[in-house]
């Protein structure tokens, strides 16, 4: 009975003015929150967003009028159905906008998210590169577990047995400029027994072909004790020796020695400043310990370290020798002192990714576009090189480059500037480059070289190495000798 007094008594215009103001609320709503998308996506002055605000602002102004009620406080209906036509036509106008403004919006919206998404992934992805970069660094310069054990063999089989390595006269044939003579500057032992191994199965006349092996101090017992248990085959002749041995090399004759002692007591090693690394991958080369070791630096020594020879062949330890190499000695050097193979392509390998040329002294005398070429595998006339005094040329520009503002501590750039204008392009099929970082070299290419390189980080004797190249390095490795069994080397 009350509901229905109440039902009497309620006035139907005005529930049918509430659900108006309703129906034009919830429009304002509707509006106002498609103008706040269009100002999250930054279209402040699009024609879209203005027609939004002054559609809030039409209905806003519509739920706002004076009372629809007179006097009486009864309501006129006449009234109240103009006040419901006007809120129907911005209804419908709000909606037709709605409709052809949704897909785009969500579009919009869709594209600031995916450009959102893009950008932090593209920020993760410059972190994770430089993170890799640093990984890949620190495997490539750190000493495997396999390497370490079989110095450490090697060194205990010397202790238990002295009397089976005494030191040997020196053979006359290291100094016999009539045969084939080769230098590897290496503190890897495995590496250094490849190389060899390589150069003397694919002699044609081994026993012409001789060794000047030079390590540290710390590895040339290791090194003397794997060529005394496994002598070199076909008659081929080798020689250990340790930098040390040299005593003209010191701090006082050879300025890169003094920089190297500076450059350590300054921290500007790989260890500490891997932070400053992961930042700036570019600094790498001078984190890395190799660019700090004088095993590096003995090759601009050459013709003091073997006074009596006229050629000579340097090869780097991570090298395998594909062909017979005798033919490198008869190549007509013209006069130059270094034969090597160019690296250039382009615009890439040039003199400026590797010399500072905003620094006056280099910007006088080089060529920013002068073809680079590549270490690994140099064929080094030594006369001419006494000629040129091209060991006096390295000294001064490395006393040049006290503060190192010149070039990065390294051996390639004062290589470049040593040997500038002194250097002979080799043909390329005789040492190919890249197996150490690239694994898009053809195989045709590689079979075809004479030497084959593993340059990068990516080394035959470690576990990052690609699966694609290292069974040319691994053919070589001799399985036989125990010490390499028992050390795991998983070859």
């Amino acid at each position: 009975m009350h509901r229905t007094f109440l039902a009497l008594n309620s006035d139907p215009l005005k529930t049918r003015l509430d659900l108006i103001y309703k129906q034009a609320n919830d429009h304002i709503t509707l509006v106002k929150t498609y103008a706040a998308y269009a100002r999250k996506l930054k279209l402040e002055n699009s024609k879209q967003l203005k027609m939004f605000d002054d559609l809030a602002k039409n209905f806003s102004d519509l739920t706002s009028k004076p009372s629809l009620f007179e006097t009486d406080g009864n309501l006129d209906e006449d009234v109240l159905r103009q006040f419901e036509k006007e809120v129907k036509d911005r209804v419908k106008f709000a909606r037709l906008m709605v409709a052809e403004s949704k897909e785009n919006y969500d579009n919009q919206l869709k594209i600031q998210k995916l450009k959102d998404t893009i950008f932090s992934v593209s920020e993760s992805l410059g972190k994770a590169k430089k993170n890799g970069a640093l990984a890949s660094s620190i495997a490539a310069k750190s000493v495997p577990k396999s390497l370490h054990c079989l110095a450490m063999r090697l060194v205990e089989e010397r202790i238990s047995h002295p009397e089976k390595y005494k030191e040997e006269l020196p053979k006359a044939e290291f100094e016999d400029p009539s045969l084939y003579h080769y230098a590897v500057f290496s503190d890897n032992v495995i590496a250094v027994s490849v190389v060899v191994r390589s150069v003397v199965k694919n002699a044609e006349e081994p026993w012409k072909h001789v060794f000047h092996v030079v390590t540290d101090r710390m590895n040339v017992a290791a090194m003397k004790v794997w060529f005394r248990m496994r002598p070199v085959e076909g008659g081929a002749h080798l020689e250990v020796k340790a930098v040390e041995d040299y005593s003209f090399l010191n701090s006082s004759y050879a300025p890169v020695l003094r920089q190297i002692e500076s450059a350590k007591k300054q921290r500007f090693n790989f260890e500490k400043t891997t932070e400053n690394v992961t930042k700036d991958g570019s600094n790498m080369k001078l984190k890395n310990p190799e660019s700090m070791s004088m095993l590096n630096h003995l090759r601009f020594y050459l013709p003091e370290m073997y006074p009596k020879l006229h050629k000579i062949l340097l090869l780097d330890d991570d090298v395998v020798v594909q062909k017979d190499l005798t033919g490198l000695w008869k190549i007509d050097l013209a006069g130059k002192v270094n034969g090597a193979v160019e690296t250039c392509f382009g615009s890439f390998h040039r003199f400026s990714q590797y010399l500072n040329f905003t620094h006056p002294l280099i910007k006088e005398r080089f060529n920013p576009k002068a073809c680079a070429w590549a270490y690994g595998m140099n064929i080094f006339d030594l006369d001419a090189w006494r000629r040129e005094k091209c060991t006096e040329t390295y000294e001064e520009w490395q006393n040049l480059n006290e503060d190192r503002t010149l070039w990065k501590l390294d051996a390639l750039p004062p290589g470049l500037i040593t040997f500038y204008s002194l250097t002979k392009s080799l043909d390329k099929s005789w040492h190919v480059l890249g197996l150490g970082y690239n694994p898009s070299i053809s195989m045709d290419e590689i079979n075809n070289a004479a030497v084959i390189h593993y340059n990068g980080n990516m080394k035959p004797w470690l576990d990052i190495a690609m699966n694609q190249y290292k069974n040319l390095w691994t053919k070589y490795v001799d399985n036989d000798m125990e010490f390499v069994q028992m050390c795991n080397f998983g070859v």
